[in-house]
């Protein structure tokens, strides 16, 4: 592992502080990452549902761990922040493909991963995250293991047993070498705080438009607040709209708003 990735990988933990939480804009190609880093964003995380669109996939562990593997290699080869990547399931059909895919996404250059348990028993995703704890361990890196807990998410249980489930979870996956817990679905920040006093690790959430800010994410407990897909989402709602606009009357306002060219065009430029 070369020392500047090394560098990347304790600077992306540093940030994860509820005092100031990691605001990360997901990307999913190497111009919206160029894009996030150029507004000073300090690390890009992706986005596996955009990823997978914009590789011509459904998301939910459809894509093929090479094609995922070099679209964060030219991230991260295209940023000079740190780059933590959503790696679905994990891309494997077990731990050990798992760990396979953890030694891909290191080699790729990005120094964190995002593992989800969806619709997996705890126990089973538990032996996922062994899994990729070791294979990063075994190559001297400091990877950010950063757990996804699907419970609020998928609706899992009873809703008054939710947070228990979700706690319950996050203490066994912490013991299997997580470095962090992803809970999607959860806005509420009262539920925020009870999270964050019962996990260990920096407490990671998903944030939308009608959410609360980051800092008041943060004062909640959160360490790190995503935007997840919906960046993704809201450029292709721009592409749609820009079409059913100028079919309808023949105008082109939905491209009001657009980045200048010379201003994209110099983000990829090889000799920036």
């Amino acid at each position: 592992m070369i020392t500047g990735q090394s560098d990347k990988a304790r600077l992306f933990r540093s940030l994860h502080t509820p005092s100031a939480p990691l605001a990360l804009t997901n990307a999913w190609d190497v111009a919206s990452a160029r894009v996030i880093e150029s507004a000073g964003a300090p690390a890009i995380a992706t986005t596996s549902a955009g990823v997978a669109w914009s590789l011509g996939a459904p998301d939910g562990d459809a894509l093929t761990r090479d094609r995922a593997l070099a679209l964060i290699s030219a991230i991260a080869a295209a940023v000079a922040v740190p780059v933590t990547a959503d790696i679905e399931g994990g891309y494997g059909q077990d731990a050990d493909g798992v760990a396979e895919t953890v030694a891909g996404v290191l080699a790729a250059g990005a120094v964190g991963v995002n593992i989800e348990d969806g619709a997996r028993a705890p126990e089973e995703f538990a032996v996922r995250l062994a899994a990729a704890r070791h294979a990063a361990d075994q190559a001297g890196a400091g990877l950010f293991v950063n757990a996804r807990i699907d419970t609020y998410l998928r609706g899992v249980g009873e809703a008054d047993a939710r947070l228990g489930e979700t706690l319950s979870r996050a203490r066994r996956y912490v013991d299997a070498g997580a470095d962090g817990i992803f809970v999607p679905g959860v806005t509420d920040t009262g539920v925020v705080a009870a999270l964050a006093e019962g996990i260990s690790v920096p407490l990671n959430v998903l944030a939308g438009p009608g959410a609360p800010t980051v800092a008041e994410m943060g004062a909640a407990g959160a360490a790190r607040v995503s935007l997840g897909s919906a960046v993704a989402e809201a450029a292709y709602a721009v592409a749609r709209n820009a079409a059913r606009e100028l079919a309808a009357s023949g105008s082109y306002g939905a491209l009001a708003d657009a980045i200048a060219y010379p201003e994209l065009n110099a983000l990829l430029s090889p000799t920036r």
